[in-house]
C-alpha cells in the first residue's frame, strides 16, 4: 500500500496501538515484519500511521502478539476496515488538519464529554456565535477562512443529528454563559439554542456555577471521546498552536478524574437549564 504524507490522528492512533501491542509482547520490528512478509521499514511506517494496514494484517499481528482481549482486537480491526471518505475530508487542503481530526474523532466516538470554561461547546454553537469566536483569532483570519471554519463547525453537528446520534455530555462553566461573543443579541440566541439542545434525549448539559470556585483543569477546553473500548479513548485539548491529542493511560485517567469532579460539582440538568434561561433573560 502507498505511504501517506500526513496521516490523520485516527490513522496514527491505530499504528500507535499496534506498536504498544508489539512492545508489550516483546516482539522486535524484524520479527513483526517477518510475520507479514515485509521489510522492517514498512512495519515502522505502519506504526507511525504513514502506511495503511489491512484488517487481515492487524488480526495477524494481534494473534502473534498474544493479545487475549478479543473486543479490543476487533476494535482495531474495525479501524483498519474504515477507509471511507468522511464529510470532513471535503475540507482537506482548505482547513488545518487538526480541525478535521477533531471532526473525525467526534464522528467515531461512542460517547462524547466536553468541558468548557470560556466558550459554548463547539457542537452546540450557532453560526453567529461561531463567527464571533473565529473573528477574535490572532492573527486575524480572512473572511473566507472565517466562513470555512464556521461551516465546518456547523457540519460537526452531524454527529448529534444522525439517525443514531452520539450521546453527549457538556460541562460548561457559568462564565461561558456570560461571555458576550458577538454581543447581547447573538448571545441571547445562543443561550436559547443551548436550552433547546439540552431538551434532546441524548444531550446532557451541566453548568458549573461560579460559586464552585477553583476546579481542576481551570482554563482548559477539554474533549473526551470514548472509543469502542476504553483503551481507545482519546483526550483532545485546545492550544494556541492547534488541537492536541493524547491517549496515554495517565492522561486518560487524569481527565476522567476531571470529568468526575465536574459531574459531582455541576448543577443538575434541570437547574442548569434554569440558570441558562435566567442569564438569557438578563441580556
Amino acid at each position: 500500500m502507498p505511504t501517506r504524507r500526513t496521516p490523520t490522528e485516527r490513522q496514527k492512533r491505530l499504528g500507535a496501538e499496534l506498536r504498544r501491542l508489539r512492545i508489550a509482547a516483546g516482539v522486535s520490528t524484524d520479527r513483526a515484519a517477518g510475520l507479514l512478509g515485509l521489510d522492517r521499514t514498512k512495519i515502522s511506517n505502519m506504526e507511525s500511521g504513514i502506511r495503511a494496514i489491512t484488517p487481515e494484517r492487524v488480526q495477524t499481528l494481534a494473534d502473534n502478539y498474544g493479545c487475549a482481549d478479543s473486543t479490543y482486537v476487533e476494535a482495531l480491526v474495525s479501524m483498519a476496515h474504515d477507509r471511507s471518505h468522511g464529510w470532513w475530508d471535503d475540507y482537506r487542503g482548505t482547513l488545518p488538519p487538526g480541525l478535521l481530526d477533531i471532526a473525525e474523532l467526534e464522528w467515531h466516538a461512542t460517547r462524547l464529554h466536553t468541558a468548557q470554561t470560556v466558550h459554548i461547546p463547539g457542537l452546540l454553537q450557532t453560526d453567529d456565535y461561531a463567527r464571533a469566536v473565529f473573528s477574535a483569532v490572532l492573527p486575524p483570519l480572512s473572511r473566507m477562512e472565517t466562513e470555512l471554519r464556521v461551516n465546518h463547525r456547523l457540519e460537526r453537528r452531524r454527529t448529534l443529528e444522525r439517525d443514531t446520534p452520539t450521546p453527549y455530555t457538556g460541562y460548561v462553566h457559568e462564565a461561558a454563559l456570560r461571555m458576550q461573543f458577538g454581543g447581547r443579541q447573538v448571545m441571547r440566541a445562543q443561550l436559547d439554542q443551548l436550552c433547546t439542545a439540552a431538551e434532546r434525549e441524548h444531550i446532557t448539559l451541566r453548568i458549573i456555577p461560579v460559586e464552585c470556585g477553583a476546579f481542576p483543569g481551570a482554563g482548559h477546553a477539554l474533549l473526551y471521546a470514548e472509543g469502542r473500548v476504553p483503551q481507545l479513548d482519546t483526550v483532545q485539548l485546545d492550544s494556541a498552536h492547534g488541537p492536541e491529542f493524547s491517549h496515554t493511560d495517565s492522561q486518560l485517567a487524569k481527565y476522567r478524574a476531571h470529568l468526575e469532579w465536574m459531574d459531582a460539582a455541576g448543577l443538575s440538568p434541570a437547574k442548569s437549564q434554569d440558570l441558562i434561561h435566567a442569564i438569557a433573560r438578563q441580556l
